[in-house]
């Protein structure tokens, strides 16, 4: 994915190193990789995870933003990664600017926020150990950037080509994120949420499928968009894309975690079906075709 000398969007919060970017009551970074990847696939409000670790949901409404800590010092990979995500999502302020316009809507973007350790949101307090994740209540995508550089060391994907797959496999975890915003300013996020509170939690699991798929979905309708705009894709971008998908479905993950997979418990879908929404939105994916998911005009997922 070609990325040098792209412009990095101006909406990035970084709390690296800033206390006040902790959560009161913090837990450590969890230390196995695959571990944190399960816990990122347990729901699409991590929150749940949280009360789990004794954390609790407290709501911050006066979180500050002070900035890299000058007593942090990120490595010299931490800091490419940061550029990256900080590229990809001015990337995606321009592709759903065009998409919103298309369909005659007006797209405001989100804030990347980058945080070390634990970090205070508007959806209650998180450690490194949640994952990426999305807040509707503020309207911010939230990453630590060990995860990404865990991902990278553990996760299992492998470049193609002899190129370094890994700027997609980064540009596919905001993307995907960034796609939860998109619903939540569709109204498909608060409406989803609302219904799955009201359901036994194997149904409000499917719900959950549904809307971590239909993420993937937007997330390849973007990846789609960037090539249009920038020309960006190279040769085995789109099967690098597919192959990231397919290491993060939650069978692959809780076989991997557990030894067997207990599907009444997926809340993000198989590595299959991952993979296949993922190539649905590359391939002449929009947003009214991501409708269709809660429509029942996909596929039987």
């Amino acid at each position: 994915m070609k990325l040098s000398g792209r412009r990095e969007s101006s909406n990035v919060d970084d709390r690296r190193g800033s206390s006040k970017g902790k959560a009161a009551g913090g837990i450590g970074i969890v230390g196995v990789i695959v571990a944190m990847l399960v816990v990122y696939l347990q729901g699409g409000n991590p929150l749940s995870v949280l009360s789990d670790a004794g954390l609790g949901t407290s709501v911050s409404t006066s979180v500050a933003a002070d900035g890299v800590s000058p007593d942090y010092q990120p490595t010299a990979e931490e800091e490419r990664m940061a550029t990256i995500c900080r590229q990809i999502l001015a990337s995606t302020e321009d592709v759903w600017t065009v998409k919103f316009r298309e369909a005659g809507l007006s797209y405001q973007p989100p804030t990347l926020v980058l945080f070390s350790e634990s970090v205070q949101s508007s959806c209650g307090g998180a450690t490194s150990a949640v994952g990426p994740f999305y807040c509707s209540a503020d309207q911010c995508l939230y990453i630590d950037l060990s995860f990404l550089l865990s991902m990278k060391q553990s996760l299992g994907v492998r470049p193609s080509h002899g190129k370094d797959l890994f700027e997609l496999a980064y540009a596919y975890v905001v993307a995907h994120e960034v796609g939860h915003h998109v619903q939540n300013l569709l109204g498909t996020l608060p409406k989803v949420h609302e219904r799955m509170n009201s359901l036994p939690q194997a149904q409000a699991n499917q719900l959950s499928v549904r809307l971590e798929l239909q993420a993937d979905y937007l997330a390849g309708v973007w990846a789609a968009g960037e090539n249009e705009l920038f020309h960006s894709l190279e040769d085995g971008d789109v099967e690098d894309a597919i192959s990231t998908a397919l290491v993060i479905g939650d069978d692959y993950l809780q076989k991997k975690a557990q030894g067997h997979a207990v599907p009444e418990s997926f809340t993000h879908g198989t590595a299959q079906q991952r993979a296949r929404y993922l190539r649905a939105g590359m391939n002449g994916g929009s947003i009214k075709g991501a409708d269709a998911l809660f429509q029942g005009r996909y596929e039987d997922l």
